[in-house]
């Protein structure tokens, strides 16, 4: 495992730990699943692990691996205050005891301000004395690193930047998105004020892995170098010496193998034009098929009409990236048959979930248009007579129950 500096002289990994996609069973993470997984990349090297307030079931279950293996001490934590819910200095003091308690720790060793897309919010924080809070957390220890996890244009990005002495930052940035949200710009601007940054989202939710087009995947497997979807994009991140850790929400060991030996042997700069040439041959085909830009970081979810955006867009982007075949039974087997309805149409234009995609995606109108590519007349009566079937055959269990 190879390590970059935090600002305080930490030896950080360069692969962290992303702990929002923990593999769910049922309504529950996982555990036993995630320890083996979490244990695989300690073993590893890895030291960074990222949570979340509001990443269901996230904060306890890593709390409760850390402390059963003993290895609390031996690692960096990384969770956010969810600004967004918050109202007053006490509701900060509230969601940040409660966040302790879960993580079973007395102390945070990076702690972000979660989601800010603007100039603004930080300075509602302010406002409601949030400065004062850091400070007297940082001098008691329970706080070690100050930082902002960031969703907005580059340029609310440097105004946030320049207006804190921050520790770290944290954005959303991988080949695709090289000139979107903080971009280039932003990680540049950090890495000159002497500001790591940690890197999420570095393949997309998985996109620049599973939903690649034909035509992309198969130039991986022709090109000389060997490499799979996923060590492109996070070699690509690694030859950047502005990046200091970079996330993957790993959810198996073999999955947790290759990215810790991509991060044992990717070094800034070891790209070469031939790589950069590919990489730009990638985006090209990419973007000539996909329909969204939606990661599936599901920030726009719970809609309060039920509708499942990402599961949605997910198949409608695999419409264009697999097969109008593929797409249709994905959205058949995720969205159309769950228990309640989930469908596009369920949309009355609200509007929440605009206001929370890290994206800026015009959701509404996406909808519409994926609804209309998902469920052509054939496919509606498919899934009428699926639904109904499936409902009966719940009657059938409750009367033999």
């Amino acid at each position: 495992m190879q390590y970059r500096s935090g600002k305080h002289g930490e030896r950080l990994s360069v692969l962290g730990y992303g702990c929002m996609r923990f593999t769910r069973s049922g309504s529950s993470i996982d555990i036993a699943k995630a320890e083996k997984e979490i244990l695989e990349a300690f073993n590893g090297g890895v030291n960074y692990y990222d949570t979340a307030y509001i990443y269901p079931g996230s904060e306890v279950t890593l709390g409760e691996i850390l402390e059963r293996n003993g290895i609390r001490e031996k690692v960096y934590i990384a969770t956010k205050l969810p600004q967004y819910m918050i109202s007053s200095r006490q509701a900060v003091d509230k969601y940040f005891n409660e966040e302790l308690s879960r993580l079973r720790t007395d102390y945070v060793d990076f702690y972000l301000m979660h989601h800010l897309t603007d100039i603004a919010q930080w300075q509602r924080l302010k406002d409601m004395g949030i400065l004062q809070w850091i400070q007297d957390r940082k001098a008691s220890g329970a706080v070690r690193n100050i930082g902002f996890s960031y969703h907005g244009n580059s340029d609310n990005f440097l105004k946030i930047l320049n207006d804190y002495d921050w520790d770290f930052c944290q954005i959303q940035y991988n080949y695709l998105d090289e000139n979107t949200q903080a971009g280039v710009i932003g990680l540049k601007a950090a890495a000159e004020k002497g500001i790591p940054v940690i890197i999420m989202e570095p393949l997309r939710g998985g996109k620049l892995v599973n939903l690649l087009p034909e035509a992309a995947k198969q130039a991986i497997k022709d090109n000389p170098r060997g490499w799979s979807a996923a060590e492109w994009g996070l070699r690509w991140l690694y030859n950047q010496s502005e990046v200091t850790v970079v996330l993957s929400g790993m959810n198996s060991t073999e999955m947790v193998q290759e990215n810790v030996r991509t991060a044992s042997e990717a070094e800034a700069g070891h790209f070469t034009e031939d790589d950069f040439a590919f990489i730009e041959a990638l985006k090209k085909e990419i973007n000539a098929h996909e329909k969204i830009g939606c990661t599936g970081c599901r920030y726009c979810m719970p809609c309060p009409k039920g509708v499942d955006i990402p599961g949605i867009f997910r198949s409608w982007n695999t419409m264009y990236t697999e097969s109008k075949f593929s797409g249709r039974k994905q959205y058949f087997q995720s969205v159309a048959l769950t228990a309640e309805p989930s469908f596009a149409s369920q949309c009355i234009e609200c509007g929440k979930c605009e206001k929370h995609c890290p994206q800026e995606l015009p959701i509404r109108q996406k909808l519409k248009e994926a609804d209309k590519d998902l469920r052509p007349l054939p496919y509606k009566i498919a899934i009428s007579v699926g639904r109904k079937f499936m409902m009966r055959q719940a009657k059938g269990r409750k009367k033999v129950s």
